[in-house]
């Protein structure tokens, strides 16, 4: 019979942690985007698609993301134990803006302009600020909110528009036919754009891949909007922190929609860029 920690049997070998190799054995493996690694309890396996200093965030082949923390033996690369750790140097080239823009190091905000850009509602606005933030403010341009856009026509006549002033304006559902276009048609000039995203609201300007769901509910006639998308996913939760969960998850322009992108994109470059008569 073997003594105690003698012989074949003297160790436990199921005492401690016994899936994660001894420290020293595993390499550490700097993060990169694409990265493709399998959280230790092989329940997630997707590509490194952000980072911070405590965490990673994978994104898998059917577009659903998850945070992981990072931690020694963490995660598995080719079935093989790792730990994944910062990269040592920032990437070479530019940095970047969560719009892709070339980011100003320690810029200021510019004085503001006198133009500025208009969206319908505050989620609009936060939106707008998580991705071009950056850019508006070394820009000087000033973003507000309309709560609506039935007043649109009073407050273009009430902003006076002109050479050196002008007024881009988002409008949400913007398609043919519909109230929004109507209203549109009424205030545009040389010196008012009034551009829009085909969404009945800004939420669905977020990519489904970026909150981890195939595609948004459909919400059926009658049913407030908002309410029905948060029943259709399925949380327990009141519209604002829905909200909340959905911005949260955009972290850069890739999380959102081109029809989104390329209508604020137009409206900057409106507000900031010379004019003929200017």
């Amino acid at each position: 019979m073997a003594t105690k920690g003698t012989g074949r049997y003297g160790r436990d070998v199921l005492a401690g942690d016994w899936r994660r190799p001894r420290k020293g054995a595993v390499p550490d493996v700097p993060l990169s985007r694409d990265l493709v690694v399998e959280d230790a309890d092989e329940s997630f396996c997707g590509a490194v698609v952000g980072w911070d200093k405590a965490t990673v965030t994978l994104e898998d082949r059917h577009g659903r993301r998850r945070v992981f923390d990072l931690g020694p033996a963490a995660f598995l690369i080719d079935g093989a134990p790792a730990t994944l750790v910062r990269p040592a140097a920032a990437p070479r080239g530019p940095l970047r803006s969560a719009s892709g823009s070339v980011a100003v190091p320690d810029a200021r905000a510019r004085t503001a302009r006198e133009s500025r850009i208009y969206v319908e509602g505050l989620h609009d606005a936060e939106l707008v600020e998580r991705v071009w933030g950056h850019d508006l403010r070394v820009e000087g341009v000033a973003v507000e909110f309309l709560e609506g856009v039935d007043d649109l026509p009073a407050i273009v006549a009430d902003f006076s528009p002109g050479p050196g002033r002008r007024l881009g304006v988002l409008v949400d559902h913007l398609v043919p036919g519909s109230k929004e276009s109507r209203i549109a048609e009424r205030v545009r000039s040389e010196h008012v754009l009034v551009a829009g995203h085909p969404y009945v609201d800004v939420w669905q300007a977020v990519r489904p891949s970026a909150l981890g769901i195939d595609r948004w509910p459909e919400v059926p006639r009658g049913r407030p909007w908002k309410e029905g998308i948060v029943s259709g996913l399925g949380w327990r939760m009141e519209t604002g922190e829905a909200w909340r969960r959905i911005l949260g998850s955009v972290r850069s322009y890739a999380d959102l929609e081109p029809s989104l992108l390329g209508r604020v994109e137009e409206l900057i470059d409106f507000v900031t860029g010379p004019h003929p008569d200017e």
